[in-house]
């Protein structure tokens, strides 16, 4: 039987950064380019244990398996002070998509004692459900568990963290007996919100030099046609394209001009509302499918005029706060995260409340045509990029090295006095 070691690795001090273990199932997409972002520019040091990017339902059912294995496996980790033990962990970072409770449960006692953040990109309580789906609360009990087990518990956005935390209590209040009414007090009592860190200075490297929205390339259709929308979000069922597709639809009854961009990530065969779409709106499109080059897909931001969406799941935003870093004007919805990308004295611009997309798309249409005639873009970019630059990695690789310090130091403290 294992011993639990008498002073955890994770209690040696520091030099120069701690050793830390990324623990993510799902290493594919957004969550991939925030880890690798995270390691990169953070001065601690990151080994990271992931498994690919898809089979989102098996990862939080069985992920901790493969990545307990992945630490050596429990009887192989040596004990403190032993060969090898400068590699065990001083603190582990976990995704939403692992059972850490399954994880803690399976890795040897010197790295299931080791202190804990879970970062909660998503939950799978308030996850929007495609049409005729029942939710399995089972994947939300696993969130729930897992943030009990934590540390400290990190949401992307204030959005996120108060309605996993009103989801808690409401699940809790339907249990028919033996009610944890503590648990959603306790996970409010050790989170908190720090937004997603993001690439945001690779986009200045594309800024044309003939200035935003004016590259003369034609890469993105005539100019004389109307602005560009761009519509850079996932082609899924929670981003409510019909939405967008039926506004669209709207303005060109209306005789308005624009060009259209959909360049979203679209995974298998395109829905039947997008067939119909892309013949209805041909004549405007200029983009179609997702952008594979990174140098294609700046160069689309800085030329586009607006960015839309009509999501009803967004937990932060990382393909809006790229669209607005490179000037894009926002088109958002008044919910979700967006109200905290975009200031309160903007709302009034850039937010839209129910039944007033096509107002609102139409306004910034006008706008947007008045300011090419104008100045362009250059003026919005400089005011737009204070709203979103504090997202960079050049910001935010502090915020995530001083929340991990703190919870090794609290771990510390734990140890301490355990000890």
């Amino acid at each position: 039987m294992s011993v639990r070691p008498e002073a955890p690795p994770w209690l040696v001090a520091p030099s120069p950064g701690l050793r830390v273990w990324a623990l993510e199932p799902y290493f594919g997409g957004s969550h991939r380019r925030f880890l690798e972002g995270l390691a990169s520019h953070s001065r601690h040091h990151y080994s990271l244990h992931t498994l690919p990017g898809r089979n989102w339902k098996w990862r939080m059912h069985g992920a901790a398996l493969p990545l307990a294995r992945d630490a050596d496996g429990a009887r192989t980790i040596p004990a403190p002070g032993g060969a090898g033990s400068a590699a065990l962990p001083q603190v582990l970072f976990a995704s939403d998509m692992l059972d850490l409770a399954d994880y803690k449960a399976l890795v040897h006692p010197a790295v299931a004692a080791t202190p804990t953040i879970l970062y909660m990109h998503e939950n799978q309580l308030t996850y929007p459900l495609p049409p005729g789906v029942e939710r399995d609360l089972g994947y939300g009990l696993k969130n729930i568990i897992s943030a009990l087990v934590a540390d400290r518990v990190l949401f992307n956005s204030a959005f996120h963290r108060g309605e996993f935390l009103g989801a808690v209590e409401a699940l809790l209040d339907d249990l028919p007996d033996a009610v944890p009414h503590w648990a959603a007090d306790e996970v409010a009592a050790k989170s908190d919100v720090l937004p997603l860190g993001c690439d945001l200075a690779w986009l200045d490297g594309h800024r044309p030099s003939g200035g935003p929205g004016h590259s003369g390339s034609g890469r993105w259709g005539d100019e004389e046609r109307g602005p560009l929308i761009v519509w850079n979000q996932r082609w899924e069922y929670d981003k409510a394209p019909g939405d967008l597709f039926r506004a669209l639809s709207a303005l060109r009854e209306r005789g308005v001009g624009f060009r259209l961009a959909m360049a979203g990530a679209n995974h298998g065969l395109p829905s039947a509302q997008f067939v119909e779409a892309r013949g209805r709106l041909d004549s405007e499109i200029v983009q179609w499918g997702h952008v594979e080059d990174a140098a294609d897909y700046a160069s689309l931001l800085w030329e586009a005029d607006i960015v839309v969406s009509t999501a009803l799941h967004e937990f932060f935003g990382v393909a809006v706060v790229e669209a607005l870093y490179c000037g894009c004007r926002p088109v958002l919805p008044h919910r979700l995260s967006y109200p905290e990308i975009v200031p309160k004295e903007a709302h009034g611009e850039a937010l839209y409340g129910p039944g007033e997309l096509v107002d609102a798309l139409a306004e910034a249409l006008e706008r947007s045509t008045a300011a090419r005639k104008s100045a362009g873009k250059s003026s919005r970019i400089e005011w737009q990029r204070t709203w979103v630059s504090r997202y960079d990695w050049s910001a935010m690789a502090s915020r995530y090295d001083a929340a991990v310090q703190l919870c090794w130091e609290g771990g510390l403290a734990r140890g301490t006095k355990e000890g």
